[in-house]
């Protein structure tokens, strides 16, 4: 059995972070049903079963080559599915069915995130640069996807740049004058976290230092 999305069906998109637990929300519906089914979306699978007129509850965590083992919980009072320490191999489409004087089908779509890494400030010096007067910075990730690289002098957005991509290196630069008292961070986001660094212009910017190529670099947290 394949399911898919059916017309006029809603998807609920719901997003989480790689190793958190989420809880996919039955309806209200579940009051007047016998029968609810979960199901996941690799050729429908049933992973779980609240049969309510035998008042019994099934977890059918050994399919899937046991992808679901010691991961999921029931709740059979409100009919809600509970994944805990997900990964990658659970994500995807849920399809909940539930079985009583009308049935009704709701389809959630999970979306991993993973964890952010701290942005890594260093200060560089292009080739083609006379400057003196100023500090050259460069905020920097490896290896993320999904997320968002922004600079923020206070609250106000200076510039961003964002990647769907892995396996790349993600970079923001930015200039400030030597003596500038101003606060600067630098914010690693994706939809429901972020990762923000905090820039120590007297730490990091030295003037007698500013010479050709990548003087410095260091994870300067305050």
């Amino acid at each position: 059995m394949n399911f898919g999305v059916c017309a006029g069906d809603e998807v609920k998109s719901v997003s989480v972070m790689e190793g958190d637990s989420v809880t996919l929300h039955a309806d209200t519906e579940i009051l007047s049903a016998h029968l609810i089914l979960w199901r996941f979306e690799t050729n429908g699978t049933l992973i779980a079963k609240i049969n309510k007129d035998t008042n019994k509850t099934s977890i059918y965590a050994d399919v899937l080559d046991g992808r679901f083992r010691d991961r999921l919980q029931v709740n059979n009072q409100t009919g809600d599915l509970i994944i805990t320490n997900i990964t990658t191999q659970h994500t995807g489409l849920y399809q909940l069915t539930i079985s009583g004087k009308q049935k009704a089908l709701h389809t959630f779509n999970v979306t991993l995130y993973a964890r952010l890494p701290i942005p890594l400030i260093s200060i560089y010096s292009p080739q083609n640069s006379s400057s003196i007067s100023n500090c050259l910075l460069l905020c920097s990730v490896l290896n993320v996807k999904d997320v968002r690289l922004s600079w923020y002098k206070g609250n106000s957005l200076l510039s961003s740049i964002s990647v769907s991509d892995l396996n790349i290196r993600l970079s923001l630069p930015l200039e400030v004058e030597y003596q500038d008292t101003n606060t600067y961070s630098c914010v690693l986001n994706n939809p429901i976290t972020n990762q923000t660094q905090h820039l120590n212009i007297t730490h990091l910017c030295q003037p007698c230092s500013h010479t050709t190529g990548v003087i410095n670099s260091a994870y300067l947290l305050i």
